[in-house]
């Protein structure tokens, strides 16, 4: 029997969605809590585990029998791969499998900011008739200067999205594209700080690591033209949260969109939270409905590589 293990706490009725994908002989069940100790209660017995935001410590890591983790969804900097190394656990994504959803909320933030929609959706809730005062700060889309810092998968993807809106569209990267590519996109390189001066919207799409922590903060922030926009659908740890709504604030920036926290679930007082011109959502950019038996099934198919003893494909692989 192998089981398979959700470290995200879930219902039972998402687990009988996976059900029916599972190889013959195979089990899925779900830690009764994010808690450490019932994280690794949940481990015993498991030879895999899918994780989407819960951390996976070097202590579970080192639970006997486990063979191997994967992310659901792209990111791993929540996982020990360290830990998985050393104790000879495979470490598995499903890369690029969330970019056009990712990037689709992306694109819903950039026109909810500049047309207003929040605030106007929110007013009239309270009863309020805002047309007049809202008129002054929305904002067209169409011909304005879009930075993208990180252009990978889901950053490829939004350049494409974009494409229809006739944007300029700069991008930051350690390592520049081609210049084939960068006419098949439609996008231009532009050094961080080129790309912060010049952008009306600047929207991060980059991983998690020591070179991008902390990477926005109130000094970059002040390169930022006056009334842009942010959006950070990445990972909470690239922004420092308290300088992002301190700019908000000021007026500096016009608004901002955040999906990412550096602390999940979001801390009551987190200091984005409630500010007004800043929209803040649950993590559900790579969320989407539609792509769910293509993850499940892809996921599995990973999985069922490392229990034959096969190399999963070296795209998913990361450790």
């Amino acid at each position: 029997m192998t089981r398979i293990v959700m470290l995200d706490p879930m219902p039972e009725a998402r687990l009988e969605r996976i059900r029916p994908y599972l190889p013959e002989g195979w089990t899925v069940t779900t830690a009764a809590s994010r808690a450490p100790a019932d994280q690794i209660a949940a481990l015993e017995g498991a030879s895999f585990a899918i994780t989407g935001d819960v951390p996976v410590s070097a202590g579970m890591m080192a639970v006997p029998g486990l063979r191997g983790v994967h992310k659901w969804g792209v990111g791993y900097d929540n996982i020990d791969c360290e830990a998985a190394q050393s104790h000879g656990v495979r470490v598995m994504r499903t890369t690029g499998s969330n970019a056009v959803a990712v990037a689709e909320t992306t694109l819903g933030f950039i026109l909810a900011l500049n047309r207003n929609i929040v605030r106007g959706h929110v007013g009239m809730l309270d009863g309020k008739w805002l047309k007049q005062d809202l008129s002054s700060s929305s904002m067209r889309l169409s011909g304005k200067t879009v930075g993208i810092v990180g252009l990978g998968y889901i950053g490829k993807a939004l350049a494409r999205l974009l494409a229809g809106f006739g944007c300029t569209i700069l991008y930051a990267k350690r390592t520049p594209l081609t210049p084939e590519e960068e006419a098949e996109l439609g996008v231009r390189f532009a050094p961080l700080d080129d790309l912060l001066a010049q952008s009306d919207v600047v929207t991060l799409h980059c991983a998690l690591n020591d070179e991008t922590r902390g990477l926005i903060d109130a000094a970059t922030l002040a390169r930022m033209k006056q009334g842009a926009l942010l959006i950070n659908a990445a990972r909470g740890g690239v922004v420092v949260e308290a300088d992002l709504a301190a700019a908000v604030v000021s007026g500096h920036l016009r608004g901002a969109a955040v999906d990412v926290f550096a602390t999940e679930p979001a801390e009551t007082g987190n200091p984005l939270v409630g500010v007004d011109g800043i929209i803040v959502t649950p993590h559900v950019g790579a969320m989407s409905a539609d792509a769910f038996v293509a993850s499940i099934t892809r996921m599995i198919a990973n999985l069922r590589a490392v229990d034959r003893g096969d190399d999963p494909p070296a795209l998913d692989t990361v450790v």
